[in-house]
């Protein structure tokens, strides 16, 4: 029996070309977002309870996510018919109102982000991509169908990447890491002259490991 080959971009890859149908009508990823970020991610199944208290909580956050010049983008195998009927459910039973597109995928689409894994059946695994203003992946993060994700650390995720591509690297859990707070961290010294400066000209523990006061 063939084996079902599994492609996914990579980091720093453009994302692929993807022409869908969605609950808005259809787009083309990621050319339609371009300038934008975006938040691809997919779910395993529509009318499912952890997909949609997923739903339900990426809403919650869409203001969070536009002030980041952030787009949403939902996914599934599921067609567009059902997103439409989720959507409405969700409005009219937990008084929510879905804002952001839903892509109708099939099979292709989802090998082709590396969406199918092979023992989960039909279903989309749980993916999240997320993307830049130049179309490029920045980050790639999957769940399985039985652990559903958290929002909160995917905004984390897009602030952290548009202050990291200007300020520098960030640490673990920030702004609210345990040894340096929200501050920015400077890349390590690449020569000796460097290194000897480094901590005449910057906070730090070692010339390896210096930092700097986030710029609001």
């Amino acid at each position: 029996m063939e084996e079902t080959k599994i492609n996914m971009p990579l980091l720093g890859d453009v994302f692929p070309e993807l022409n869908v149908q969605t609950t808005h009508g259809p787009m083309n990823i990621p050319g339609d977002l371009k300038g934008s970020w975006f938040v691809l991610f997919s779910h395993p199944a529509d009318f499912t309870p952890v997909c949609t208290t997923e739903f339900v909580a990426f809403q919650k956050r869409f203001d969070q996510f536009k002030a980041l010049d952030c787009k949403l983008v939902g996914m599934s195998i599921d067609q567009v018919f059902s997103h439409i009927k989720w959507v409405q459910w969700i409005k009219d039973e937990l008084k929510v109102d879905i804002q952001f597109p839903i892509v109708a995928a099939n099979d292709a689409v989802a090998l082709k982000l590396g969406m199918l894994h092979p023992g989960k059946g039909t279903n989309t695994v749980r993916a999240v991509f997320i993307v830049d203003q130049e179309s490029k992946v920045r980050l790639i993060m999957y769940y399985p169908q039985e652990v559903g994700r958290n929002m909160d650390e995917i905004v984390r995720a897009v602030k952290a990447l548009q202050i990291a591509d200007v300020q520098g690297a960030v640490a673990a859990g920030w702004p609210d890491n345990e040894l340096i707070g929200d501050r920015i961290i400077i890349s390590p010294a690449n020569n000796m002259e460097e290194a000897g400066k480094r901590l005449e000209q910057y906070e730090g523990y070692d010339w390896w490991f210096c930092h700097k006061p986030l710029e609001k």
